[in-house]
């Protein structure tokens, strides 16, 4: 290779790749992103893909996307703008272009420029053509052209060798990036292994990308990312469903319990039922049911039985679970409910990000039916969450949800896989057989949890059901004050939950002029522009939730330590008005986000810094 543009080093970088929805922009992005990661890069992506099954050709509706954001230290969100933005048609940059930073580098397919596929993205005139893109660096070529004429020799058909043009842009991209091409070739073979005219053809194309961008006039500059300082370990590159699948295997595994997934598909929650079938040699047992209630019901099933039963869904799914969790509920039964939540209301938009079931977690269900309620910050603390909120199922006996969302299900990032036995332990109150004073409602008295009694053991002869109960004897009662009893007694068992998970942190200094609170998925944005901030001398800190329900003892001490406390959420507020109920004393300001769009961190400043001059 024979330099001749200037190599520029980056502390980090944005890249986005768009383009039709058959252009392979999902691979492409995953594809660059796993290189990345083994070159050393720290690493968050963001794949942003539409809803619609067969969107129009060359239409903004059928625009698929997929950022990722890399770089030399820790990296926390999939980036605001973009650096480099690769558009494969004239629909992707239009609906694109408004996230590339001023002076970004975009690549363009300009194969795809022709006069119909121009107007039916919205454009009047060819934004190649009219100044549009003066404000960029552009690399324009006919790439779909390019990609065809590589194959030439390869006798494939015309579909294949259109199809392979993600593969001609992503060998751009490893030129622009200095990255080698052994790793994604080897990937290549290996993915499409029992169809070697594909792979031929996917590998022809990459290095023909890969000598383009050596020999053309129109790249500049490169640009160089050197590897992030991580701690020594095993990683892999991890979506969040993906690590909540194995978060619950290690739970588990931990717990002696077997793993029995009752589930029916729904996006965006589907790859955690996908990934737990591949375990079958984990002892993990998948059940793909009918619909939701079944789904859920056979969960309660197995855990009756003695089984981790584990239920997966999102926001529509959970609506219909939700009189099965109140028998879950006043069977007192662990169960884990993940929740990836998307937007809505009803199906809403099934592909967009949405933190808007916290109010149907904690109180979506008839009758007084408390329960625990999680939230995972991350892709890849998607893990520890799913192995804590089984955890807390088996040992307090009690179903709890997790909400996850679609940002952290479909978005990945590194994860250092732990080792199994580092992890905390957990042990389920089974009850002793040989126990003579065995009842299936005798509670502990520290934590009012009752023994797990699995059905067809002597000595262990018990009922269960949707019917009250009595205390203790667990027999049928319609009794007022029995009902009273029985009501209080599972209120006071899940608030008594608190004084077995953490206190709450605070990143930053515990008392100041600013208290930036979140919950789950927005960790971190929230944390880098609170990060910023504080680098620019502001008082301000940040509290992002994991535990709603019960809250960690020392919520009140934290949120009362600020002059102001600003609640930021991607609903219309729905964690603070579970603090207003809970804390009304707290004045609190919020600052809510309903597009099914992450928080940019600019965004965010601006609120910040709007609440610290008021």
């Amino acid at each position: 290779m024979t330099k001749k543009h200037d190599v520029r080093a980056l502390e980090d970088v944005v890249v986005k790749f768009v383009g039709d929805s058959g252009d392979g922009m999902q691979l492409t992005g995953t594809l660059f992103s796993d290189v990345a990661a083994i070159a050393g890069n720290d690493l968050a992506t963001f794949p942003d893909f539409p809803a619609e099954i067969r969107a129009p050709h060359n239409t903004i509706a059928g625009v698929s996307g997929f950022q990722m954001h890399m770089g030399e230290r820790k990296i926390y969100t999939p980036g605001d703008m973009c650096d480099v933005l690769v558009a494969m048609n004239p629909a992707s940059l239009k609906a694109n272009l408004k996230w590339a930073k001023p002076g970004a580098t975009l690549i363009i397919d300009s194969s795809t420029f022709d006069e119909k596929a121009i107007g039916k993205a919205g454009y009047t005139d060819s934004p190649l053509e009219d100044g549009a893109l003066d404000a960029y660096q552009v690399i324009q070529a006919p790439i779909t052209e390019l990609t065809r004429e590589s194959l030439a020799d390869l006798e494939v058909d015309k579909r294949l060798a259109e199809r392979t043009k993600n593969m001609f842009v992503l060998g751009i991209m490893f030129y622009l990036f200095g990255r080698d091409l052994d790793k994604p070739l080897e990937f290549i073979r290996d993915k499409f292994k029992a169809r070697p005219k594909v792979v031929q053809a996917n590998q022809t194309a990459m290095k023909a990308g890969y000598h383009f961008a050596d020999n053309t006039e129109a790249i500049k500059v490169t640009f160089k990312v050197n590897p992030a300082p991580l701690e020594k370990g095993l990683y892999r590159n991890i979506t969040g469903n993906v690590a909540t699948a194995w978060g619950l295997l290690a739970a588990a595994e931990r717990s002696g319990r077997p793993l029995f997934l009752g589930s029916y598909p729904i996006t965006p929650a589907t790859e955690i039922l996908m990934e737990l079938t591949k375990h079958k040699s984990l002892g993990a047992k998948v059940f793909q049911a009918e619909d939701e209630i079944a789904g859920i019901c056979s969960a309660i099933g197995a855990s009756f039985g003695g089984s981790m039963g584990v239920t997966t869904t999102s926001g529509p799914g959970l609506s219909l679970k939700s009189e099965a969790l109140g028998l879950a509920v006043i069977t007192e039964l662990p169960l884990v409910i993940v929740n990836v939540q998307r937007a809505g209301p009803s199906t809403g938009m099934p592909t967009k990000s949405e933190q808007s079931d916290l109010m149907q977690a904690l109180f979506g269900r008839n009758g007084e039916s408390p329960l625990m309620v999680m939230a995972a910050t991350s892709p890849a603390n998607c893990f520890y969450y799913a192995y804590m909120a089984a955890k807390y199922a088996m040992e307090h006996m009690t179903p709890v949800i997790l909400l996850t969302d679609g940002y952290l299900g479909f978005g990945s990032e590194l994860f250092k896989i732990p080792d199994v036995n580092d992890l905390p332990d957990i042990n389920p109150p089974m009850a002793d057989p040989n126990d003579p004073y065995f009842k299936p409602y005798r509670r502990d008295e520290k934590t009012l949890v009752r023994q797990w009694a699995a059905p067809g053991v002597a000595g262990l002869r018990h009922r269960v059901g949707g019917l009250e109960k009595t205390n203790i004897d667990g027999n049928v009662s319609t009794d007022p004050l029995n009902h009273q009893l029985m009501v209080n007694i599972r209120e006071e068992k899940i608030a008594r939950i608190a004084d077995y998970i953490p206190l709450q942190e605070v990143n930053g200094e515990p008392e100041g002029d600013l208290l930036v609170v979140g919950w789950g998925g927005t960790e971190g944005a929230l944390a880098s522009a609170v990060g910023r901030m504080q680098e620019d001398g502001h008082k301000i800190s940040h509290a992002q939730f994991n535990y709603i329900k019960p809250l960690p003892t020392n919520t009140r001490e934290v949120l009362a330590s600020f002059k102001k406390v600003v609640v930021c959420e991607l609903n219309s507020g729905q964690l603070v008005n579970y603090f207003r109920m809970n804390f009304p004393d707290i004045p609190y300001h919020q600052f809510n986000k309903v597009q099914g769009l992450p928080f940019h961190i600019q965004e965010l400043t601006d609120t910040f810094t709007k609440l610290l001059e008021e």
